[in-house]
């Protein structure tokens, strides 16, 4: 491709009326210049493989530097005035900084950011992704009541500063093992997962075997064990410095264990105050300006592993317009055919030292991204910013389909139609089929889709679904390609009754799986569940035949106006609606509800108090917005319903109306109602 450009270039600038004619350079950010770094010389994790993770190699790729993710360190104490640090603007966002109260205690913290975001200057060292940002911290030590082991605190302190795909270091262990032993914790890690955040966690430096450890009865470390429990979290083993990387005796290990990176002999930023000859530079006792080069154990492993996801995130989000999941993140750094195997001389199980370069050439383009969308038009880009609760992918249908494929998926001139689905019939088995595309470089096998009913509501949590079932493995190639998945019966016997239902599909792949809530009380965690995952959706639309066996000349359609869990909130409303002229809607509230905002309403309304409700004639034009706010109470449910005057005569195929709840001006749940006719728009049963 260069050799023809050079050609046309040649040739353009041979024609007379061409002054001159260049073909344009690439434009990037300059590389790292880590010569720049007196201390760098010594910092062999960055070198080439098989000695480290060739970070030097990723600095000279456009966007290899870490710039435009941010990165949050979990301990208890830094130096943040340090010469290589300060002015990376490293910013406290919870609990309180030990540094101020013993020295030793900052020092941890400055080694590990040292090695993850060190300034690229003309002083010590550079950090693996020296242009993250933004850099945060979080600690578990409160110094009010001078404790220092609130780790869950800490993790979920740092969420409300963090985006999907930012990269949540844990650097800290509890009796030499990981954290998550400790249920708290383990929650914690689960919920940041779940919302799209990578969290790198040590494995700790107990020399113990992982897989034998048991929590009561359960060995919940032990991948192979029925007790198992996942958090989603990277876990980081040590290895030696030298080759040929055998385990570092200290590290812990086992199947639960990710991947490694170096122990020991780690050069970074801070100093050895527990009087080792570990100094590289002590600063002349000037604690801003001191260096080590025997920072080591896990804390130093996993703060590589740290700086590694970082440069991959960076990377990938510069070129898709989207953000590597945690477990997409997890499977490419633990990946056996992209990183240095460890040493044989120390049994116990610690997997590879990711190889950057090989992971950027090879696999970062060549990664599994299913998703099913949330509405059409939805990329299955992350974070997701569009409608949702609009899912056109799942599909209900009162007889099997003979051949689904060809009637849903690609090339059947129905991939765009959100109206395919029928309303849930009762007394008969009713058959669901979700379709999902993969938008990532490589075909993804043992794809499943699990599927869970709602009540029909403004906002569906996930203390309100009901699993209904789970789809047989498919295989989604790559390409952006829409497959069908086979059929989930939804059994006669367990369904309440006909209806309409919310349904929530929830897709999963060994190496991009979807990742349920450990708390649904946690409302900010569930807004950031709903917006950073494309492996769930929401399908609260619902399609109105316009051919029912009552000719009553209105219509209600009920559905449930819900709080949040945890705590009582303020939510406003919104009504859309395109209905043919002489259609009027009310809307019918519970009393309860209506007087918080009846004064203030601006629309003719009845009160019925036989039945405690309230009736309000909205105005016929499209959009209102906002209704009058409604303060929910946590956990409320508020039964409601549009009653729609002029049903079916004078409503037409395709007009809707729908229903959304909004919290601080962000889209958290839409109902939305498609009048259709379905006795001339029926498919033949098969």
């Amino acid at each position: 491709m260069i050799a023809k450009m050079e050609e046309i270039v040649y040739r353009l600038n041979r024609l007379e009326k061409v002054d001159a004619a260049y073909r344009e350079l690439a434009v990037s950010k300059p590389a790292v210049n880590a010569g720049n770094n007196p201390y760098n010389q010594f910092q062999g994790y960055l070198d080439a493989e098989p000695l480290g993770i060739d970070a030097r190699w990723a600095w000279l790729q456009p966007d290899g530097d870490g710039a435009g993710i941010g990165f949050v360190d979990l301990e208890e104490g830094w130096q943040l005035t340090h010469e290589d640090l300060v002015n990376r603007n490293p910013t406290l966002v919870y609990g309180d900084n030990r540094n101020n109260i013993a020295p030793i205690h900052g020092e941890h913290g400055t080694k590990v950011l040292g090695v993850v975001i060190a300034e690229d200057n003309f002083v010590g060292v550079v950090g693996i992704a020296p242009s993250a940002s933004p850099v945060l911290l979080s600690s578990h030590y409160n110094a009010t009541s001078n404790t220092y082991l609130h780790v869950a605190d800490a993790i979920s302190g740092a969420f409300p500063n963090m985006q999907a795909g930012d990269v949540l270091l844990i650097e800290v262990q509890r009796d030499l093992l990981p954290v998550e032993i400790d249920d708290a914790d383990f929650d914690a890690i689960r919920l940041a997962t779940a919302q799209g955040f990578v969290v790198v966690e040590a494995s700790g430096n107990g020399e113990q075997d992982l897989d034998s450890y048991y929590s009561g009865y359960d060995a919940i470390l032990n991948r192979n064990s029925s007790e198992f429990r996942e958090s989603g979290a990277i876990m980081v083993g040590a290895g030696e410095s030298v080759l040929p990387h055998d385990r570092h005796p200290d590290s812990n290990y086992g199947s639960r264990v990710d991947c490694y990176a170096w122990g020991e002999n780690v050069t970074t930023c801070g100093g050895d105050l527990d009087g080792d000859s570990g100094d590289l530079d002590d600063g002349g006792g000037d604690l801003n300006r001191n260096y080590t080069s025997s920072f080591g154990g896990t804390s130093s492993a996993a703060a590589i592993i740290a700086g590694a996801a970082l440069i991959l995130q960076g990377i990938y989000a510069a070129n898709t317009a989207s953000r590597l999941s945690p477990s997409q993140m997890r499977a490419l750094l633990s990946n056996p055919d992209s990183g240095t195997i460890q040493g044989p001389n120390e049994p116990g199980h610690i997997g590879v030292m990711p190889n950057l370069r090989m992971l950027i050439e090879n696999k970062l383009g060549l990664v599994p991204d299913i998703y099913i969308r949330d509405s059409v038009g939805d990329t299955g880009a992350v974070p997701h910013t569009g409608n949702i609760s609009a899912s056109p992918d799942i599909i209900v249908r009162h007889a099997l389909e003979n051949d689904p494929q060809s009637a849903f998926g690609q090339d059947s001139g129905t991939e765009n139609s959100h109206s395919l689905g029928h309303q849930v019939a009762a007394g008969l088995d009713n058959y669901i089929y979700v379709r999902l595309k993969n938008r990532g470089g490589v075909d993804a096998e043992d794809v499943t889709a699990s599927v869970y009913w709602s009540e029909v509501a403004t906002l569906v949590t996930p203390d309100m679904w009901t699993l209904i079932g789970t789809t047989p493995p498919m295989s989604v190639p790559a390409g952006d390609t829409l497959v069908v998945s086979g059929p989930i019966t939804w059994s006669a016997a367990d369904i309440p009754a006909g209806g309409h239902y919310c349904f929530v599909g929830m897709i999963s792949h060994p190496s991009d799986s979807a990742s349920p809530l450990s708390d649904p009380a946690d409302w900010d965690a569930f807004r950031n569940f709903i917006r950073n995952q494309n492996n769930v959706t929401w399908r609260n639309f619902n399609v109105v035949d316009l051919n029912p066996a009552s000719g009553a000349g209105f219509s209600g359609l009920g559905f449930i106006i819900a709080g949040a869990p945890g705590a009582k909130r303020m939510f406003h409303f919104e009504i859309k609606q395109q209905l043919t002229k002489g259609v009027r809607v009310r809307l019918e509230l519970p009393l309860a509800l209506a007087k918080q905002f009846l004064d203030s309403f601006r629309w003719k309304y009845d009160v019925h108090k036989e039945n405690q409700t309230v009736q309000l004639q909205l105005p016929t034009i499209p959009r209102l917005y906002p209704l009058p706010p409604a303060m929910l109470d946590s956990g409320s449910r508020y039964k409601a319903q549009l009653v729609v005057e002029g049903f079916p005569d004078k409503i037409q195929p395709g007009n809707w109306i729908t229903v959304g709840q909004f919290y601080d001006c962000q889209e958290v749940g839409r109902i939305t109602w498609l009048f259709e006719n379905r006795k001339n728009n029926r498919r033949p049963a098969a």
